[in-house]
């Protein structure tokens, strides 16, 4: 890891253009990409915002975020709670210390974005780098699968009950259909109200936050829809995984299919 670097890190708004894609970066991830700015941005009514960090005047990453305001104040989340968005944060050159990212981050957010308050969720940062930053966070479970491993090391990372539900599936005559029609909306939302109608509860979010996502991701490649249809052809399931960069995340399913990972909330 370069120290030279971690002296001298500095945070500096800048305009989206002018930066490197985020693409570009080793460490992307779907939430920091163009498609799902637009998606919060209709959702949340935010401002997407974007920085460079920069060493002795020489840009070694940047950092993605979005301004909202609530009872007038800006915030700055990067996402913020209840966005259904998951990490965003830093994309970094390689040898760029994390924790220095976020120090210079917390250094000069306040005055670069204007802001009285921020929440980070950077996919790297670990408990060890906020502990030592003295920042107050806290830990939130999520799914994600590493497309990487062969599809064989994937089933086996189910839990066995999981496993047990995928062959009987099989073996009732249940079937898995890539969806693209107008209708997978309307069909995902039913059931999610009846999930929720089943604990006394309702969805966290509308089907309006639904119909945005699949509007904006889907042309992109990296919005995985999936219809379960029983043997008479009924609709008994569905899903959605946002993926890049070699990892897919569960946005919204009815069951685990996927490792268990502790997202960290700054």
């Amino acid at each position: 890891m370069d120290q030279r670097l971690d002296r001298h890190l500095r945070l500096e708004r800048a305009d989206a253009k002018t930066l490197r894609p985020v693409e570009d970066y080793a460490d992307f991830t779907v939430f920091q990409t163009e498609a799902w700015l637009a998606f919060v941005k209709e959702t949340q009514d935010g401002e997407p915002v974007f920085a460079k960090l920069l060493a002795d005047n020489q840009v070694v990453g940047r950092f993605t975020g979005v301004i909202f305001r609530k009872s007038g104040l800006r915030i700055l989340g990067s996402p913020a709670p209840g966005w259904t968005t998951s990490y965003m944060g830093f994309n970094l050159e390689e040898g760029v210390s994390r924790r220095a990212a976020v120090d210079a981050f917390r250094r000069s957010a306040f005055r670069e974005f204007g802001c009285i308050h921020f929440e980070l969720l950077d996919r790297r940062v670990s408990i060890e780098d906020a502990e030592a930053l003295g920042l107050k966070y806290q830990t939130v479970p999520g799914f994600e699968i590493d497309l990487t491993l062969p599809e064989e090391q994937v089933f086996s990372g189910m839990s066995p009950a999981c496993r047990r539900c995928v062959r009987k599936a099989e073996k009732s005559g249940i079937t898995i259909e890539q969806a693209t029609d107008n209708g997978f909306v309307h069909d995902y939302y039913r059931q999610l109200l009846d999930v929720f109608a089943k604990q006394g509860l309702t969805p966290t979010y509308s089907e309006a936050r639904v119909r945005a996502l699949v509007k904006h991701l889907l042309p992109t490649g990296r919005l995985l829809l999936l219809r379960a249809r029983n043997a008479d052809g009924d609709c008994v399931a569905t899903g959605i995984f946002p993926a890049a960069n070699d990892f897919m995340y569960f946005w919204g399913e009815h069951g685990s299919l996927a490792t268990t990972r502790s997202h960290l909330f700054l």
